[in-house]
């Protein structure tokens, strides 16, 4: 039996409760948005995910040190995307700098998120964030799990 749909369905059901922020909303990743205003709009949790949108050809994104971001230079890179449509795990705690590496950082683009550990109980004030969201998705990350085990249980015994 093959345990290849077993873990993938385990490591999709870990991520259910993650949410997916985009850098800018509809307005996505583009010079001339207040993206502070954006960041302390949302509330980022570990293990949550940060997705850049943009013209691939023209903007990029890189992830620097806080003197990089203070200065809109290239101060500690800690890595760099430029697909236009970028999603980054956030997989530790504290501050996270992002910005536009073409020159456009001095326009504007550039953000930084804060991200706070997962909450011990899902059913506390913290953990529904900005956006309401977390307590319903945690609690659906348990009944998720199991039905990704019988699935890929069923699957691997050729469907019982």
């Amino acid at each position: 039996m093959s345990l290849l749909p077993l873990f993938l369905a385990v490591s999709a059901a870990t991520l259910v409760g993650a949410t997916d922020h985009i850098v800018g909303g509809h307005l996505g990743w583009n010079p001339n948005i207040n993206y502070t205003l954006w960041s302390n709009n949302q509330t980022f949790f570990l293990n949550d995910l940060i997705s850049f949108r943009y013209m691939k050809n023209m903007y990029n994104v890189f992830e620097v040190n806080q003197t990089g971001y203070d200065n809109c230079t290239l101060s500690g890179v800690a890595g760099n995307w430029s697909s236009g449509k970028d999603f980054i795990l956030l997989n530790r705690t504290g501050t996270y700098y992002f910005i536009c590496g073409n020159g456009f950082c001095l326009n504007g683009m550039k953000v930084s998120v804060r991200v706070r550990p997962l909450p011990v109980n899902s059913t506390s004030p913290e953990t529904t964030g900005k956006t309401g969201k977390h307590a319903s998705e945690a609690a659906m990350v348990v009944p998720s799990m199991m039905m990704a085990v019988l699935l890929a249980i069923w699957m691997g015994f050729g469907g019982i």
